[in-house]
């Protein structure tokens, strides 16, 4: 425990002046907006994701597994995502092609990082708004769609615990009928390692699925129904394959009764 506490701690120092360096660097080249400094822009951005995913591995213990990528359409699409760790953003966006995520309005308004993040095709979502937030984070996506993005989306809002009850808002279910763009489907386990505001980080093997699309043209009410039962149903297979193979993190009593629970709805 106290070695792995002493690992994360150096992780975090590391992931947080990495962080800070590639924020003022793209926080600067999107105030002047040179020629080429998307490219550039986006060079650093993916250096940013791929050198998290190298601290993680080599030094807090987190292998990175990506499942599935055949999965993503080439064109327009929505990517929604399990979300339990901030490792889903740095496992996810690399392989998607042009990204475009949505965030919370309060975070774009970040020096550096906010600034850079309105260049790369962010959406911002002003929770404050309510209902009245969807049409205009609909307007943004289509841009997004129009400049080639994939819209990547954490239906349930907010980071997860692994086996918590599912609560997925009906927003992607709207933005999948204004859109008219197929559905990608995304299961994960990475609360397992990294988990919500976490302050020790675990070894093992964080693993994303990119599941078959789900068609475009369907009711969103059964496009929505379809998206949590595939993510749930994936993520738990998921959940029980890293907790197969072992599980170094200590786990509640609370989740070890939940996962007995699935274990034996699978069995009967």
């Amino acid at each position: 425990m106290i070695i792995q506490a002493i690992r994360s701690i150096i992780f975090y120092i590391f992931f947080i002046l990495n962080t800070a360096l590639a924020a003022i660097i793209l926080g600067t080249l999107s105030l002047f907006k040179k020629r080429g400094w998307y490219r550039f822009g986006w060079v650093i951005a993916q250096y940013w994701g791929y050198s998290t995913l190298f601290f993680l591995r080599y030094i807090v213990g987190i292998k990175t597994r990506i499942l599935g990528e055949e999965n993503i359409p080439d064109g327009g699409c929505i990517i929604g995502s399990k979300h339990q760790s901030d490792w889903d953003i740095f496992a996810i966006f690399p392989k998607v092609g042009r990204p475009s995520f949505i965030a919370k309005k309060i975070l774009l308004d970040i020096p550096f990082f906010g600034w850079a993040a309105r260049d790369f095709d962010t959406i911002s979502i002003n929770r404050k708004m309510k209902s009245k937030a969807i049409p205009q984070m609909n307007r943004q996506a289509k841009e997004a769609i129009k400049n080639g993005c994939k819209i990547i989306i954490f239906p349930e809002g907010t980071r997860k615990t692994p086996l918590a009850e599912a609560d997925y808002r009906y927003g992607i279910a709207k933005m999948y009928q204004e859109l008219d763009v197929p559905v990608v489907p995304v299961a994960l386990n990475s609360g397992l390692f990294w988990a919500r505001n976490a302050l020790v980080l675990w070894p093992g093997t964080a693993t994303a699925r990119f599941l078959p699309p789900i068609p475009r043209g369907l009711e969103p009410d059964e496009m929505h129904a379809m998206l949590k039962e595939t993510i749930e149903k994936h993520t738990n297979e998921l959940i029980l394959e890293a907790d197969k193979q072992g599980l170094s993190a200590p786990m509640s009593k609370e989740f070890r009764e939940k996962l007995d629970l699935l274990k034996q709805d699978l069995s009967s």
